[in-house]
């Protein structure tokens, strides 16, 4: 395994991370770590060319830790993937859904599967991560305890898949990001973009309003917006912000002139493709809109 051509995410082997790894790089090798803060280091240190790194899903929420950890790291988004969340119900050679009490797993997919579990009558047991649980529910051998977690976790521990799909929403994804040492810019006319930033502004009357009054009035789309408060102060907040487009095009560079104008260390994170379960996402969006 060579630093060049590894990548690095979070979890035990068989996580969600590892699987998106996976799909996105698939003749890369792959490097689990412990923590995100390992994932930033490994890259930083050189010890993996990428990382990936989930920064929402669509029914959890953002990940707090990779947006608290983003603008304290040096590196740079050079891409970004959608992966669809398929939730196993995960057992020992032999064991059935019926011989279980209790499934384990991490409580983001626990809450994920909380009807279907609820039908099978099993007693929902939380894990620090849904591979995790896997391995050890493997290495325990009690048919009686399951665990939620993916298909690839399953191949990995040597468990038998006792139901697919257990998730409650068929709509669960997770965007990952993909990030490295050295930028890459992607030429203007490289289809549809995303330029992702950090800045901060005061905590004065419209301060925001003012701030991204340029994307408006100059018609860019802005798609994601995440605020938090710095060191624990109420006085001051920073955003995150995902913008349709490149920040080379005239209309975004007038929005991003604005937004120095009236906020403060605007630092761009990365100008990158946009993934193509964006277009399939407000095309199906679009579609359930004409049918009301």
């Amino acid at each position: 395994m060579t630093a060049d051509n590894t990548i690095a995410f979070q979890g035990k082997p068989g996580a969600y991370s590892h699987l998106a790894c996976r799909e996105t790089y698939p003749d890369m090798d792959v490097l689990p770590c412990a923590s995100f803060e390992d994932v930033f280091h490994a890259v930083e240190n050189g010890d993996a060319r990428l990382a990936m790194l989930p920064i929402e899903n669509s029914l959890a929420g953002r990940v707090a830790d990779v947006h608290l950890l983003m603008p304290h790291s040096s590196l740079h988004i050079v891409g970004e993937h959608f992966q669809r969340v398929y939730h196993h119900l995960l057992g020992v050679p032999g064991s059935t859904i019926d011989g279980l009490t209790e499934v384990h797993s991490h409580v983001q997919a626990l809450g994920q599967c909380r009807r279907a579990l609820r039908r099978i009558g099993v007693a929902p047991m939380s894990h620090a991560d849904t591979a995790g649980a896997a391995r050890d529910i493997a290495e325990a051998g009690n048919a009686a305890h399951g665990a939620i977690a993916s298909a690839l976790a399953g191949e990995i521990y040597g468990l038998d898949v006792l139901s697919a799909g257990l998730e409650d929403a068929d709509h669960n994804h997770t965007r990952f990001l993909i990030l490295a040492r050295e930028a890459v810019v992607p030429a203007t006319d490289e289809g549809p973009l995303i330029t992702s930033m950090i800045f901060r502004v005061r905590s004065v009357p419209a301060a925001l309003y003012k701030a991204l009054g340029g994307f408006a009035t100059n018609g860019v789309n802005l798609t994601k917006l995440e605020s938090y408060m710095i060191d624990g102060s109420f006085s001051a907040a920073q955003f995150y912000a995902d913008a349709d487009g490149h920040p080379e095009e005239r209309l975004m560079r007038l929005a991003l002139e604005e937004l120095e104008f009236y906020a403060r260390e605007v630092r761009i994170l990365g100008t990158y493709p946009a993934h193509p379960y964006r277009a399939e996402a407000s095309r199906i969006a679009a579609e359930a809109a004409g049918d009301d």
